[in-house]
């Protein structure tokens, strides 16, 4: 056994120069080809790193403007609760003013519509009184007159007085109202005139 691997070294020829300066070159060649490849990975890695760094660091500030974000929205969601109920509180005001408006200008209306009946009222009788002192006139003797026209202008005058105080009744309701509306009050005083 041993004397036939002798054999096979013996008969295997020994390289040349030439094949081994070639092998060399293309093992340097192989090398430089290697080392390019790890400067370029090492490159591409700085350069991953660098963006891996910058990432986290955006990543990190987009996290605090996020918490940021979401304080500033727990504000604005509060504001916009508060602002809900004072709109609710509102709401609930202006539907009490309407309503106690709306019993004022009731209100209102009943008195004219008494104030009314009680002018014609006061139209009538004073156009019977009228009548009356036509007829006593005639059948009563002039010396008596005076005292019956003195009766009249007396029941005339509490008549006057019943619709002054008629008048300041609704003088004062529609001060009420005016106030309640927040605009100036006005008192319609061209019906009184009239009657009187």
């Amino acid at each position: 056994m041993a004397n036939f691997c002798l054999c096979l070294v013996a008969e295997r020829p020994e390289p040349k120069v030439e094949q081994l300066v070639a092998e060399l070159r293309r093992l340097q060649r192989v090398k430089r080809t290697l080392e390019e490849e790890v400067t370029t990975s090492q490159a591409l890695g700085d350069t991953l790193r660098g963006q891996w760094e910058a990432l986290c660091s955006e990543a990190f500030c987009l996290e605090g403007t996020l918490k940021e974000k979401e304080g500033s929205c727990g504000v604005l969601r509060f504001k916009c609760e508060e602002l809900e109920q004072e709109a609710q509180r509102q709401r609930a005001q202006n539907q009490e003013k309407e309503e106690l408006l709306e019993l004022y200008r009731c209100q209102i209306e009943e008195t004219k519509l008494r104030h009314r009946k009680a002018r014609v009222k006061f139209g009538k009788e004073l156009q019977q009184l009228m009548e009356q002192h036509k007829n006593l006139y005639s059948a009563f003797s002039p010396a008596r007159l005076p005292g019956e026209v003195a009766a009249a202008e007396n029941a005339a005058a509490e008549l006057l007085k019943a619709e002054k105080l008629k008048m300041s009744q609704l003088a004062r309701l529609q001060e009420d109202l005016a106030e309640t509306r927040g605009g100036p009050a006005r008192v319609d005083t061209g019906a009184s005139s009239e009657a009187v």
